[in-house]
């Protein structure tokens, strides 16, 4: 008898819905069940880095492109149509999958079309008010995000009800849905092991998200420590990457690092410096780790968690 067949799909927007599945993807593997992963970009390459043994597909999603400035809400309203087509040639995609694959069950972490009335289909967000540069706003996409997730079978909530929760008012402020659920925190550091590394630092920046505020924040952080004497990290957050590590004083700046080295360094490294995104959060509370906190300009999601956190 064949073991059942479950395809996990994280959606490509920085590495924080790919990493954030690491602990199903184990669960499901412990539970003798065959993984399939599907993802693109960044996250597709980091999956493979961690799961070599594992199947991948290649399934284009939506390639969101950032401007460089503090909005990014004509950018969103331009990029719509891209959104919306992705959508549709990922829902039609997956109708091939289940029958190449022989998938019983379909994880989609943000991704909207991942679902189909043959297999079992789970969603998996932290948003279900989505934020917006202006409040008006909101509703509307409330209204839009809660007509994908009731086409899933259920929906998951990497959060915990109540006191202590890390998402505020984006999961809490409204009823949920029926099909909607808190699982707890999703983050791949309890269950990997600490890596000894070669070298201890003062400094640890965590560079993620999509272009150009990738690329903005590492410039902001080397500018911030080159001229200082305390060692610093820079993980650059590209995987896969065939570039070396370089330096600049004395800077360290690496494309990525192991779960286990990366774990070591966020349990020893005295200042963290990384986004607000909602992964990391995860991450550093699981970690029993503070960190000081930079929102990725105009995403309103990042900015409510710094702000949230800030204590």
């Amino acid at each position: 008898m064949h073991a059942p067949t479950i395809l996990i799909a994280p959606l490509n927007w920085g590495l924080g819905h790919a990493t954030r599945c690491v602990p199903i993807i184990r669960n499901a593997i412990a539970d003798e069940q065959r993984v399939v992963l599907a993802a693109d970009g960044d996250a597709l390459r980091w999956l493979q880095s961690e799961f070599p043994e594992l199947k991948a597909i290649q399934l284009p999603g939506f390639c969101i492109k950032y401007s460089p400035s503090d909005s990014q809400l004509l950018a969103m309203i331009r990029q719509l149509p891209k959104i919306i087509v992705g959508t549709i040639r990922e829902h039609r995609q997956l109708k091939k999958l289940i029958q190449e694959e022989n998938i019983q069950t379909v994880i989609s972490d943000n991704r909207f079309g991942l679902w189909n009335k043959s297999v079992k289909s789970i969603y998996i967000t932290h948003q279900l008010l989505i934020r917006a540069p202006y409040r008006w706003m909101e509703p509307l996409l409330r209204f839009c995000h809660r007509c994908i997730i009731t086409r899933y079978d259920e929906c998951w909530i990497p959060d915990i009800e109540g006191k202590g929760n890390l998402s505020g008012e984006l999961s809490h402020k409204y009823p949920l849905p029926t099909n909607a659920r808190f699982i707890g925190w999703l983050s791949r550091f309890p269950s990997t092991n600490a890596i000894p590394v070669k070298k201890n630092y003062t400094n640890l920046c965590l560079i993620s998200g999509p272009e150009p505020h990738r690329t903005l924040f590492e410039q902001m952080c080397i500018e911030r420590f080159k001229d200082r004497e305390e060692p610093t990290l820079i993980v650059s957050g590209k995987p896969g990457d065939c570039m070396s590590g370089s330096a600049i004083g004395n800077i360290d700046l690496v494309p990525g690092l192991s779960s286990g080295e990366l774990k070591t360094h966020l349990l020893q490294t005295p200042n963290i410096f990384c986004r607000s995104g909602y992964s990391t959060l995860m991450d550093l509370k699981l970690l029993e780790r503070s960190a000081n906190l930079f929102p990725t300009p105009g995403q309103p999601e990042q900015e409510y968690l710094a702000e949230l956190h800030k204590k």
